[in-house]
């Protein structure tokens, strides 16, 4: 298993998506899920798509008078943190190899959302969901996620609150070498 790669025009970066219903908890798993992965040594970043508006800026600041104005991109940088504000306008929304092009180069790009998007990944099911639904419909779910068991499919199936379980999976999917795996084979 090698995981889907997404290919930019500068690099590949190694993609695994978690979709499902809102509530469900993507967020609550990805949050989880961060620690295990640094823990083991990798560089992780996240894309969270959005189905609605949102701003991450307050009107009254310079950048939001700096958007508001018409600029295109607004770029705020500290010292502890910089962020690009990107303003679509008339645009379409931007692809997923769009945002994944802009980003730095990491070991693993976590995906919440865009569950229409051929990459691998996660369905999270809720017991009060009661079914799956993404993963009869779309091959790129490799595996479900839930606080239920699901007998009745192929996939593997895991505890949603066993974050390590689901750290192993993804590595192994992926295909991601970790500072473990080294330690273990110096150790055998």
């Amino acid at each position: 298993m090698t995981g889907t790669l997404i290919h930019t025009r500068a690099r590949a970066q190694k993609v695994f998506g978690f979709a499902g219903f809102s509530g469900s908890g993507k967020t609550t798993l990805l949050v989880n899920l961060i620690p295990e992965f640094t823990n083991r040594g990798l560089s992780v970043s996240t894309i969270k798509h959005a189905h609605h508006g949102f701003d991450i800026d307050k009107p009254g600041k310079d950048s939001f008078e700096h958007r508001a104005a018409g600029a295109h991109e607004v770029l705020v940088s500290s010292r502890t943190r910089w962020a690009l504000m990107h303003e679509q306008r008339a645009a379409p929304e931007a692809s997923l190899d769009e945002l994944i092009g802009r980003m730095s180069p990491v070991d693993l790009v976590l995906i919440e959302g865009f569950r229409n998007y051929g990459h691998d990944k996660m369905e999270i099911v809720r017991g009060r969901d009661a079914h799956f639904v993404l993963a009869t419909e779309d091959p790129h779910v490799v595996a479900i996620a839930s606080d239920k068991a699901i007998p009745e499919t192929q996939l593997p199936v895991f505890d949603l609150n066993d974050a390590s379980a689901i750290a192993n999976f993804v590595v192994h999917h992926c295909g991601l070498a970790v500072a473990n795996d080294a330690a273990a084979l110096r150790e055998a």
